[in-house]
């Protein structure tokens, strides 16, 4: 909301300005998107039981916390770099950004499954579907306007520098991670543990999925 009222924009509406029948389905959307990933907090006030501390209870506390702290710390070091004059033209790589390319998404996936953990000791038989909202949150926020969106705008704007290549080569898609212990994983590893899809680079489909491996030897290149 803060980085919506200082830049006066939200590129998600871009495409639906003059559209009244695309906005009123956006909205319905985002309306959807509110209920099905408030649906764990639904059903735990509504629950009559009242079962003692759990340790998932914790779990789920110390979840919604971290990913809270995450998002927030995320989006504002993100508004930092971006009103800064000297960045203008550069994707941000300080803070979290340093060890996560969208650490702001990775952040609200953990506070939407510490939402549903925290909400588990007082499930019952169907009430189990409410796992149903943390899952289309991680979904929604991987492939359809979050991580694939991103990535695929920042390939299209940065992907002929050098440092940005060397960058997604280093750092980690979404779960937070040291770039050299990244860096150093095979590639299956990462496409199956850590979201590094194909979807997620524009150039893949040109490279193939050592573009890894290739990127770095042009880079030993370039700098040799």
């Amino acid at each position: 909301m803060i980085r919506i009222l200082r830049w006066g924009e939200d590129r998600c509406l871009d495409d639906l300005h003059g559209n009244l029948g695309k906005l009123a389905v956006f909205w319905m959307f985002k309306a959807f998107w509110v209920w099905t990933v408030s649906l764990p907090v639904t059903v735990f006030n509504s629950s009559s039981r009242n079962p003692s501390l759990h340790a998932v209870d914790i779990i789920g506390w110390i979840m919604c916390s971290v990913g809270f702290l995450v998002e927030a710390t995320a989006d504002q070091q993100k508004l930092v770099f971006k009103n800064s004059p000297e960045n203008r033209g550069k994707w941000c790589n300080v803070g979290l950004w340093q060890y996560s390319r969208n650490p702001n998404y990775f952040g609200e996936i953990l506070l939407g499954w510490g939402i549903f953990v925290a909400s588990t000791p007082v499930l019952e038989g169907a009430e189990w579907l409410v796992i149903f909202g943390p899952i289309f949150l991680t979904m929604l926020l991987l492939f359809i306007r979050g991580v694939a969106f991103v990535e695929l705008d920042a390939d299209q704007k940065f992907w002929l520098v050098l440092e940005y290549r060397l960058y997604k080569r280093r750092t980690s898609p979404l779960i937070l991670l040291p770039p050299s212990v990244y860096e150093n994983l095979p590639f299956w590893f990462k496409a199956t543990f850590l979201f590094e899809f194909p979807a997620f680079s524009c150039s893949l489909p040109q490279q193939g999925l050592n573009w890894y491996e290739q990127e770095g030897e042009k880079a030993v290149e370039q700098m040799a």
